[in-house]
């Protein structure tokens, strides 16, 4: 088959690029008598990296990349959207993929396609994810007609199925789940390498800490952590933990609210022991994952939670919401609390910090589910969509 992509959500530095890069790569090796055509504009095509005989690239030049453009403030050109369209319609393509609901445009009439919905929150935090109306509407008519042109829906974990078949109300046989998986860049790091990550991150020698790794969108509840970890500090004393939050600041296209979490800080006093470190690539958050206590993520809702598992894949627990397939992914793998219980996070803070048998345990467990996770696993699932659509 010839088979479309969009990919110029490649250069998203969330858990869409994540899934967009992994998944092609693990798709063009699974499927060498396939060929794969990637649309990219300029700006993703500066970062393409991947090289593979059965890959063939198209460039379209565009006014602003839709990774940057595809904004939760932002504006994408209309005239953008229909390059993009009649790049693929000069193609003779079997049928197309797009990775992401979040980079989507028109697709030429007729054309089979396979879209991705990662998740719900949109739709379920609607305040929380758009800062406008305007941008809340142009998200529900991009919505609408990608799942009128997609034959399937992909998504990345069951839970994330489910809401989107509440939400959207979309019959089960048109839904398809690919689940992600850590990067090979995430295993356990040596006690030398983690030493010097955690220098080179502004802590203290001996220092303890947690980490968040994400963005700083509202329904990420990082003011809830900070809030825990400053009460945990109280009562802890001098061997109160720092707490890492990672996470560019500047360049993230979702809504932020980077200042709550500040706010928070400032309010509750706990500035000497919380360490923002903006972006971190993939080599350095490993040994600053493998070195911490714990990863906290007490999102309202994540349609998978990328960021825990490359945790659990360093061998290292997870505190992480209920609203999430976490509980099922990482089963033993650390606390698992509903959102908003900060009571819960608090005590779960306190038994990573303070309970070294138990932590450990965790972490065992965490490592043992993270590595039943793969990439290949995830793209078999989603080439067997594509095909089921083109067929």
């Amino acid at each position: 088959m010839r088979i479309g992509i969009d990919a110029t959500c490649w250069i998203n530095e969330r858990g869409y690029g994540r899934f967009t890069r992994e998944l092609v790569a693990a798709m063009t090796a699974l499927a060498p008598d396939d060929e794969f055509v990637c649309f990219l504009d300029r700006t993703s095509a500066a970062a393409f990296r991947l090289d593979a005989p059965n890959l063939r690239s198209v460039v379209v030049s565009l006014g602003e990349s839709p990774a940057v453009a595809a904004s939760a403030s932002g504006n994408r050109r209309i005239l953008d959207m229909l390059r993009m369209t009649r790049a693929v319609s000069r193609e003779p393509l079997d049928v197309f993929f797009s990775p992401s609901v979040y980079t989507y445009f028109p697709l030429p009439r007729g054309l089979p396609a396979v879209v991705t919905i990662h998740d719900v929150i949109p739709e379920r935090f609607p305040k929380l994810t758009f800062p406008s109306t305007r941008a809340r509407l142009f998200w529900w008519m991009k919505m609408r007609l990608a799942l009128f042109q997609a034959r399937l829906v992909l998504t990345v974990s069951d839970f994330a199925a489910r809401d989107i078949a509440r939400i959207h109300g979309i019959t089960p046989n048109r839904l398809r789940v690919a689940l992600e998986a850590p990067s090979v860049a995430y295993h356990p790091s040596g006690v030398a390498d983690i030493t010097a990550a955690a220098e080179r991150g502004g802590l203290p020698p001996g220092a303890r800490w947690f980490i968040y790794v994400g963005g700083f969108n509202p329904h990420k509840n990082v003011p809830a952590i900070v809030r825990a970890h400053a009460a945990l500090a109280r009562a802890l004393g001098e061997s109160a933990p720092h707490l890492l939050l990672v996470g560019t600041l500047d360049r993230d296209v979702f809504h932020g609210d980077a200042s709550a979490a500040e706010q928070a800080i400032a309010a509750v006093g706990s500035g000497s022991l919380v360490k923002w470190t903006g972006f971190v690539d993939d080599a350095e958050l490993r040994h600053l994952q493998s070195g911490a206590l714990a990863l906290v993520l007490a999102s309202e809702s994540e349609g998978f939670g990328l960021p825990a598992v490359e945790a659990a894949a360093c061998g290292t627990p997870v505190i992480a919401t209920t609203e999430s397939p976490l509980p099922d992914l990482l089963s033993g793998g650390g606390i698992f609390i509903r959102p908003g219980d900060d009571a819960a996070l608090l005590q779960a803070m306190r038994t990573m910090a303070t309970d070294e048998s138990a932590r450990r345990n965790f972490g065992a467990n965490a490592l043992a589910a993270a590595h039943t996770l793969t990439w290949e696993r995830g793209a078999s699932a989603a080439l067997a969509a594509i095909r089921q659509a083109a067929a």
